[in-house]
């Protein structure tokens, strides 16, 4: 079945990640690391890139600077298959820029210099390109300063319009959690989140209850994709203010070394919209957000290992995906 088109909207930044075996010292001592990838970064980019990936027409709408890195994200995308010919470049600041220090264990430090990557705004996407799309993702909510005032509105209208709307707040590096996220809340058909994201938004103590009071806030009808990691993830099912239904699928082993976990939950939310955009039922979108989270994890940064459409339904084909010219990884 063809899919609908996906539009997202939402940051850009290149990550640099930097793979280490043991915890970094200071005092100006100096590290050898295992390894230093330079890619794709931005869970709005790497959803979109994902979702292209599967087979899915999209665009994405963004600011970069006019640097070396805004050119190395747009040829990126092209070269992914992601439309963005609607991307404003910005000469007035840097593009964002993320360090990533991941470690064996799965854990990471995320140091983002802002740059351009909350500079997008409503303003920003034209109206032709609504009038296309099937849906509509933003990512990293609490880092789009210029999209939050109008979002909640932005979405309504979508909805009004038939375009399906969907969240991944990502984390709040400020820590309150808030930004006006809840007023956006009544106008989201799927909601992306991991506990900690959860938690943070509810100001509950124990996931059920988080799960509970953004049920009491999303639209009858909305999904809320809890993303569990190594344990794979859930979807609640809202509807009356509460969870009508939950679906849980596990992920399959790892049949290849872990080499890190960036951008796992934004290529999950992509395999989702992907298999949603398709009209599959909500058991199969899981189970192939869970395919493509894991398999993103097969290589260093966020794009690297991202699934096709028929990989992600015979996982048996995976194979390693090829490394870009502007992709570089230095052992």
């Amino acid at each position: 079945m063809k899919a609908g088109r996906l539009l997202v909207v939402g940051e850009l930044c290149a990550d640099i990640v930097v793979e280490l075996d043991a915890p970094p010292a200071f005092g100006q001592a100096e590290q050898v690391v295992p390894r230093t990838t330079i890619t794709m970064g931005s869970s709005s980019a790497i959803t979109a890139c994902g979702a292209a990936a599967m087979d899915t027409a999209t665009s994405l709408v963004g600011v970069v600077g006019a640097d070396l890195l805004g050119d190395f994200l747009l040829g990126e995308l092209r070269e992914r298959g992601v439309d963005v010919s609607h991307c404003r470049v910005d000469g007035s600041r840097p593009t964002g820029i993320s360090t990533i220090l991941t470690l064996p264990v799965g854990d990471r430090c995320i140091l983002t210099a802002m740059g351009s990557i909350g500079a997008v705004e409503v303003t920003d996407v034209p109206a032709a390109v609504l009038e296309d799309a099937a849906h509509l993702h933003v990512g990293s909510y609490f880092l789009q300063h210029g999209l939050q005032p109008d979002l909640a509105r932005f979405f309504a209208s979508c909805r009004q319009r038939g375009i399906a709307t969907s969240l991944d707040p990502n984390f709040d590096p400020r820590g309150d959690w808030s930004s006006g996220i809840e007023q956006v809340l009544g106008e989201v058909d799927v909601f992306f989140c991991n506990e900690q994201e959860a938690l943070g938004i509810s100001r509950a103590e124990e996931l059920d209850c988080a799960a509970s009071w953004l049920a009491e806030r999303l639209p009858d009808g909305a999904e809320l994709v809890v993303k569990h990691g190594a344990e794979g993830a859930r979807v609640h099912v809202c509807g009356r203010g509460q969870v009508q239904t939950t679906y849980s699928v596990q992920p399959e082993p790892l049949r290849w070394p872990l080499v890190d976990t960036v951008g796992a939950g934004d290529s999950l939310a992509a395999g989702y919209l992907a298999a949603r955009l398709r009209g599959l039922d909500i058991e199969d979108r899981l189970r192939i957000g869970v395919r493509g989270g894991t398999a993103s994890t097969r290589a260093a940064g966020g794009v690297a290992a991202q699934l096709t459409w028929l990989e992600a339904q015979n996982p048996t084909m995976m194979k390693a995906a090829p490394v870009s010219q502007w992709q570089r990884t230095h052992p």
